[in-house]
């Protein structure tokens, strides 16, 4: 008998093992509320239990006597989400208990349950200048014949003092993979307008150029002068300098997106324009406070907001404002499939995946005929009042 042959796994490995296929296989179910726009889903897709034991356990009882985790992972959110090979695949943001973040891939037969990793993480090039920490992949299928991941790259400020320990200059990585298993790292995203976040890659190409979304800011976490979605051109991904770069949906008082606005996956596109989720951030008395909201550009012209819906498209309830950022929905990634179905993937309180059902139509619907903002009280009452009016007849 060989050494091989003499190792045994851990003692708690079969307990271990049905536990967690018991919470891969857990049927996920619409909840009973709606509000015609959207169905939630009662369970997480994806939670750090989901990840494999694998990676957490040492399986090996003669290395791991105790059977004790030796990897510890914190969390799974923020994931992008594309249809691949007729499976519904999110690149989700796992991070360990070290801090670390890295993008590792899910696939679920249905897009609601049934969510399992594949046998390792994806391993991402690192540039010349590597990476501290990468997550918050946006996945684009592009009109080249590429899928982008485009991420968000976070490194130690050079200019920090050497007591500040905490101070990062956050950029836009790009990577681009045929088959999301081998993945090519292109330079970092070059933009003469401060550090990025949220920046998102059109699918398709305007005038012959790459068009990509922006979020740029001043800090790493305050978007001073900056803020607002941007948009901006590159001529090659490989030397990827942005240029005509400009606020197309900026900040605005009193609102969900007052203090910053970031774009969320790639628009969808629709006979009547681009469909676009967001998130929008506030500052309360709590702490900010993120939600979701949705807008349409036009057909031809990306750059033109067309529709712009009043206040928060989904915003956090119940155990989803629980995590380790409480009170926030962040979204990354959705599937339109070819039937009209869009299966929209956001994060609550950066701990967890959810899923939301909605349709094109239903979506269109909702950004075209929802009233927009008054920005004043007064005007949001005499909306109201107008839809009473309305209605009156019809009571």
């Amino acid at each position: 008998m060989t050494n091989t042959d003499q190792i045994q796994k851990i003692h708690n490995f079969d307990v271990l093992m049905k536990k967690h296929t018991e919470l891969l296989e857990q049927q996920n179910t619409p909840a009973v509320n709606s509000n015609g726009i959207f169905s939630r889903y009662i369970n997480p897709v994806v939670t750090a239990a989901h990840t494999p034991l694998s990676w957490r356990y040492d399986l090996n009882a003669k290395t791991n006597p105790h059977g004790m985790e030796r990897i510890g992972i914190n969390a799974a959110f923020n994931a992008g989400a594309m249809k691949w090979n007729g499976k519904y695949i999110l690149a989700v943001r796992v991070e360990g208990a070290d801090r670390k973040s890295f993008i590792a891939i899910a696939e679920s037969p249905n897009g609601v349950d049934n969510f399992k990793f594949w046998e390792t993480p994806c391993v991402i090039p690192e540039t010349a200048e590597p990476d501290t920490n990468v997550y918050d992949m946006r996945l684009t299928a592009h009109q080249d014949g590429w899928i982008y991941g485009i991420f968000c790259t976070e490194r130690k400020d050079p200019k920090a003092s050497k007591t500040d320990t905490s101070s990062a200059i956050a950029n836009a990585g790009i990577a681009r993979t045929k088959d999301l298993l081998h993945w090519e790292r292109l330079p970092d995203l070059i933009s003469n307008t401060g550090q990025q976040r949220n920046v998102v890659l059109h699918p398709e190409f305007v005038n012959g150029k790459y068009a990509l979304y922006t979020r740029p800011q001043d800090g790493f976490i305050d978007v001073g002068n900056g803020g607002g979605i941007g948009l901006g051109f590159i001529t090659d991904m490989e030397n990827p300098i942005v240029e005509d770069e400009k606020i197309i949906y900026g900040k605005q008082y009193h609102t969900i997106y007052e203090l910053k606005n970031g774009l969320g996956p790639a628009p969808i596109k629709t006979e009547q324009g681009w469909l676009h989720l967001a998130h929008g951030v506030r500052n309360t008395a709590a702490g900010l406070r993120y939600t979701l909201y949705m807008f349409m550009t036009d057909l031809h012209d990306i750059s033109k907001v067309t529709h712009i819906p009043a206040g928060h498209f989904m915003a956090p309830e119940n155990e989803e404002r629980v995590g380790d950022v409480s009170n926030v929905l962040f979204s990354n990634g959705w599937i339109a499939d070819d039937d009209g179905t869009v299966y929209i993937y956001y994060a609550s309180s950066d701990t967890r995946m959810h899923v939301a059902v909605s349709s094109v139509e239903k979506l269109i619907d909702y950004v075209i005929n929802t009233p927009e903002d008054t920005y004043t009280s007064a005007g949001s009452v005499n909306t109201i009042i107008s839809q009473v009016n309305r209605n009156r007849d019809l009571l």
